[in-house]
């Protein structure tokens, strides 16, 4: 496990590094996640130097209370993160909200990124009945004292067990900037971008409205046979066939 400071109060991101041959390849979670729980298997059955970072707030990684811990926010640091370590144009793999935070990573700091791959990345504000649009209708306070252990006990026993893990200030900041309004989609930044870009999709999942203008932007669309949206937990196999063929 290595750490960096990137974050007011001396705060620490941190991640597990596994050693390989091929181009480094950096993994991000999604919300109430944590990269090693999720994509350890995957990444070390590529062979690839793979850097598996816990965000601010969730897994390993410190919690500071002065942190703002938007999307914008979370690729910001890490940025910080990869300029650290001497890394860039590297390829990005991740999941959920970690997708559009890689998105954002991409497009504000781009010589840092030369390739992504997005595991069912959220591309718009979220649905009514996700889980950050749930999060984001308490405020803050009634959130971190009452509901956090709430949402927890209904989650399911795999998703509750890393973020358990999560404060729940970086818990309820970041769902909320998930799921808050904008005046642009990630779709439209993820279309923008002049880099390999491809679009992990589960087979049980249901096919997201914004595909068809993906695969015009020329982004690469592949399905995960047997996969929902946690489609590196449900088909490992399928997942690093797909990592491979990008």
């Amino acid at each position: 496990m290595r750490h960096v400071e990137v974050g007011p109060d001396g705060a620490r991101m941190r991640w597990v590094e596994l050693a390989g041959d091929g181009p480094p390849a950096v993994y991000l979670h999604g919300l109430g996640s944590s990269s090693p729980a999720y994509f350890a298997q995957v990444a070390a059955a590529t062979g690839d130097r793979s850097l598996l970072v816990d965000l601010l707030g969730f897994g390993l990684s410190d919690r500071p209370a002065a942190f703002g811990y938007s999307m914008e926010e979370h690729a910001d640091t890490v940025a910080e993160l990869l300029r650290s370590v001497n890394l860039d144009r590297v390829r990005v793999v991740a999941h959920s909200m970690g997708g559009a935070i890689a998105i954002l990573l991409a497009e504000r700091h781009p010589a840092l990124v030369g390739e992504l791959i997005l595991a069912e990345p959220n591309l718009r504000p979220a649905e009514p009945k996700a889980l950050s649009a749930r999060i984001a209708r308490y405020d803050e306070q009634e959130y971190v004292q009452t509901m956090h252990g709430r949402i927890l006990s209904v989650i399911g026993s795999e998703w509750a067990a890393t973020a358990r893990q999560a404060d729940p200030t970086a818990m309820y900041r970041s769902a909320a900037s998930l799921a808050g309004p904008r005046d642009r989609w990630y779709a439209h930044s993820l279309c923008a971008l002049d880099i390999p870009r491809t679009y992990l999709l589960g087979e049980l999942t249901t096919r997201p409205p914004d595909v068809d203008t993906l695969v015009e932007a020329g982004v690469s669309v592949a399905v995960i046979p047997g996969g929902g949206h946690n489609m590196m937990l449900d088909n490992p196999k399928a997942f690093v066939e797909a990592l491979t063929r990008c």
